[in-house]
């Protein structure tokens, strides 16, 4: 069952780090969204393998929008 990674705040992705294949647990920290001049973590929901990132580096995102695919 996949799990979708979202965005929990509009910001810009300032550092990714994982990519398609790593093998991450619950609470991995997977990407660092930059929020009203804030670092804010994103991290794993459950246990998995990372099988997308739909984001790169300096992209700007908006609220729910999907970062990651865990699978």
């Amino acid at each position: 069952m996949s799990v979708e990674i979202v965005a929990p705040m509009p910001g810009t992705i300032i550092e990714i780090l994982v990519k398609a294949g790593d093998k991450v647990s619950a609470e991995d920290e997977l990407i660092i969204l930059e929020s009203m001049k804030m670092e804010n973590p994103i991290c794993a929901t459950a246990d998995g393998t990372i099988t997308e990132v739909k984001v790169k580096e300096e992209d700007k995102v908006e609220v729910n929008q999907v970062l990651a695919i865990l699978d």
